[in-house]
């Protein structure tokens, strides 16, 4: 894998990646990909979000709640089958190439922006 093309300081201002916790998760079988359904609280300035993502292999939809992560809270909204999606959740392939969750090691205030 390459690295991407290069870009500026004021390209990475432009997305706004904050941590939220997620309150709900259910499944989701109408995805193409096995996925689940989340909704993630961002805090009162941007409040709850929906996402879709495919994390079905390492995590399970009991143990999801309550645990923070890092989105993409500015992308406009795309649709996935039935689902409205209205952030990106950020994660990275592990070894099998199964998505792994970006979450801070400690405890944040849910809309806490990236920097």
């Amino acid at each position: 894998m390459s690295i991407s093309e290069r870009v500026t300081f004021d390209d990475f201002l432009k997305l706004d990646i904050r941590v939220g916790t997620i309150v709900e998760a259910l499944p989701f079988p109408e995805a193409r990909k096995p996925a689940y359904r989340l909704k993630i609280d961002f805090g009162p300035e941007i409040g709850i979000k929906r996402s879709s993502a495919q994390i079905t292999k390492r995590y399970t939809l009991e143990e999801l709640p309550g645990q923070q992560v890092a989105a993409v809270v500015n992308f406009p909204p795309r649709q996935i089958g039935p689902v409205l999606s209205e952030v990106l959740t950020l994660g990275f392939p592990d070894a099998e190439g199964e998505v792994v969750l970006v979450q801070p090691t400690l405890p944040v205030p849910n809309g806490g922006r990236l920097y």
